[in-house]
């Protein structure tokens, strides 16, 4: 990118960063799950299960959403850590399209391990985070999340960047926890990690906006698509490069760019 296009490119995103990243954003948008909660946890864990569901149809996406935190008694950090064999029964019917009930079931024991052996979700991200990439962590959260005895079916619902994988899904749920909340739109909660080390949710969308602006040449979304969208949004802002998913999702999908 020229040092002119680079200046172009930066006015031309920036002015979409102020138009996308606002409240109204959440309405439609499964972001709007975890902010029905206040205690930390269960932001986490509501965002994280979200997160986790959150490809196909949006509608879809959210309904499935509410009707996970239903089955959870809309409290579900106290869900994941108290629960007896019996609460999970309910959870036997959740779906969506190839996350099922055993599925649930089993990210209800790995959270509950999570939370009682590593420090929560926080705590692994803090762990091994890398100065300026979360995507080791990622690898690590993987790993301590299956370290039980486990459904080997579940492990494709955790990507791996180590994988190859983009992890579309888990950088989103970083953006929430750790970018400011200075437009209440993300929640800032984690303050030991910083928004320099968070990457890009890569997905069609994003990547398709990113090629036609000359942010991304790779074809494929995969991990090295991601590495090269990261460093080519980082020459656009070091400090917060990952505001500018709002501008590539929202070129994406609500302005067909």
């Amino acid at each position: 990118m020229s040092k002119l296009h680079v200046s172009e490119l930066k006015e031309f995103l920036d002015t979409k960063v102020i138009q996308y990243n606002t409240p109204d954003f959440i309405a439609s948008d499964p972001l709007q799950i975890p902010h029905r909660y206040s205690l930390k946890e269960d932001i986490e864990i509501s965002g994280f299960l979200t997160a986790t569901i959150a490809w196909g149809n949006r509608k879809s996406i959210i309904n499935n959403a509410k009707r996970l935190m239903t089955l959870m008694d809309h409290a579900p950090y106290d869900f994941v850590m108290q629960h007896q064999p019996k609460d999970l029964e309910a959870l036997n019917s959740f779906v969506h399209r190839t996350f099922n009930g055993l599925d649930c079931i089993q990210f209800m024991e790995s959270l509950k391990h999570i939370y009682s052996h590593h420090g929560g979700l926080e705590g692994v991200f803090n762990s091994y985070a890398e100065p300026d990439s979360l995507q080791m962590a990622i690898h690590h959260l993987k790993q301590h999340f299956f370290e039980i005895e486990h459904l080997q079916r579940t492990q494709k619902h955790i990507s791996d960047p180590l994988k190859k994988s983009a992890a579309k899904r888990i950088n989103m749920f970083l953006r929430w926890m750790v970018r400011s909340n200075d437009t209440k739109v993300d929640f800032g909660l984690w303050t030991k990690l910083s928004p320099a080390q968070l990457s890009c949710p890569l997905d069609v969308h994003s990547g398709n906006v990113a090629r036609k602006l000359g942010l991304l040449k790779r074809k494929q979304n995969d991990a090295k698509a991601l590495a090269e969208l990261d460093a080519s949004l980082r020459t656009l802002d070091p400090i917060d490069p990952v505001k500018y998913d709002f501008a590539l999702f929202g070129l994406g999908v609500f302005e067909k760019f």
